[in-house]
């Protein structure tokens, strides 16, 4: 239990606030495989979500169960609060199994404690919970009444402490600190590889009393006409003597993340992208006015599209998500959106990435910010340079 990252009070308010939200939703257990739920509601913390575990919470238990690997086991008496009796390891031998499966165990759990006939809500929609977990769930528990919890704890995690603002502000200085070590050393002729290098290096090494955690997303690089799309990662290639190069990484504290997209533009840029990238600074300046206590998310995408309209330019998607505590493969909660129709109404504490990217057909410019919501507005949580960084 040294590695705990938070007050046993605080998680006992989580574990209250879920299972409030489950009487309302009419659940009496939920099975959380989300890797980042799992943290949330107990510090449980390793890489071991490549294989089938979960957390469980039952209305009437005082405490979540941890249910994993057994050789994982021995991370959750690390790194949680759970007592010794709430860790249940299934058979090792059941690990990439043909025929047997380690849910198999987890209903003869459900089972030996009077559940067989719950109501189970589980999460549909989290990366891990395979087809497979869920078929030898419901096949062990033919009496129980299944349904999807729609990301039930993903939105108990929507509003952050103030303990996890403190980590939110680290990791924000952690992904300020890695992405302007990685504008000082690109320059042309240097190979891609290596600006990824520093990135990690400095991801890792953190700011001083703040040790960086490994992302949920590798850095991505796109480079030259690749910036018209957003999701490409580096190559060996040098960085062009003219050109577009983009950066999305982020820093995490602790499992908190806190993304960013800076352009770049080796040499002299030519006007079109200059006239972009000042739409959209000016457009995520609007944005963050908006983002403030009362509005909604619909609003703060409303403020952003205005300035694009003005100038010209348009942008399909979503211009942001919430973001927090989080694991591979991605940062984002999959809870709020900053898109037309998303009415939820902002509270302060809730923290977004407004991905401001604009990807056209040749090129693309993005630069985006992560931010807490205030009762005045978006407050940063990075500090680097808001503008197309040109190289000369």
């Amino acid at each position: 239990m040294s590695n705990i990252p938070f007050t046993r009070a605080e998680y006992a308010e989580r574990f209250a606030q879920v299972k409030g939200r489950m009487a309302i939703a009419g659940f009496d257990l939920i099975v959380c495989q989300d890797p980042a739920n799992m943290g949330w509601l107990t510090g449980f913390d390793g890489w071991s979500f490549y294989v089938p575990q979960c957390v469980l919470v039952h209305r009437d238990e005082e405490t979540p169960i941890w249910f994993g690997r057994a050789q994982d086991a021995k991370s959750a008496h690390l790194t949680t609060y759970l007592p010794a009796k709430n860790i249940v390891p299934f058979s090792e031998h059941l690990i990439q199994h043909p025929v047997g499966h380690p849910y198999d165990e987890l209903a003869e759990l459900i089972r030996a404690r009077g559940w067989s006939k719950a109501r189970i809500g589980v999460e549909m929609d989290a990366h891990y919970y395979t087809a497979r977990c869920h078929a030898h769930l419901t096949n062990g528990l033919p009496e129980a009444a299944f349904s999807n919890n729609g990301d039930l704890v993903n939105w108990a995690r929507l509003v952050k402490s103030d303990a996890e603002l403190v980590l939110m502000r680290e990791a924000g200085q952690i992904c300020s600190h890695a992405m302007n070590r990685a504008i000082e050393v690109m320059r042309p002729g240097v190979p891609q590889y290596q600006v990824i290098a520093e990135i990690y290096h400095a991801q890792t090494i953190g700011v001083p009393g703040a040790g960086g955690d490994y992302a949920a997303i590798c850095p991505l690089m796109p480079v030259g006409e690749g910036t018209s799309t957003p999701h490409l990662t580096w190559s060996d290639a040098p960085l062009p003597t003219s050109g577009l190069a983009m950066l999305e990484i982020a820093g995490a504290r602790r499992r908190y993340h806190a993304p960013l997209t800076r352009t770049i533009h080796l040499g002299k840029p030519p006007q079109a992208i200059t006239d972009v990238a000042k739409a959209v600074v000016e457009g995520v300046d609007a944005g963050l006015a908006k983002a403030k206590s009362g509005n909604t998310a619909a609003e703060v995408e409303g403020a952003w599209q205005a300035v694009l309209r003005k100038h010209g330019l348009k942008k399909e998607s979503r211009v942001g998500y919430s973001i927090g505590l989080a694991y591979p493969p991605d940062w984002g909660e999959r809870t709020v959106s900053l898109r037309p129709g998303d009415e939820t109404a902002l509270q302060a504490g809730m923290c977004f990435h407004i991905q401001s990217g604009v990807w056209l057909q040749d090129f693309g410019v993005a630069i985006s910010e992560s931010f807490v919501v205030t009762d005045t507005g978006g407050e940063r949580l990075c500090d680097v340079a808001r503008e197309l960084i040109v190289i000369d």
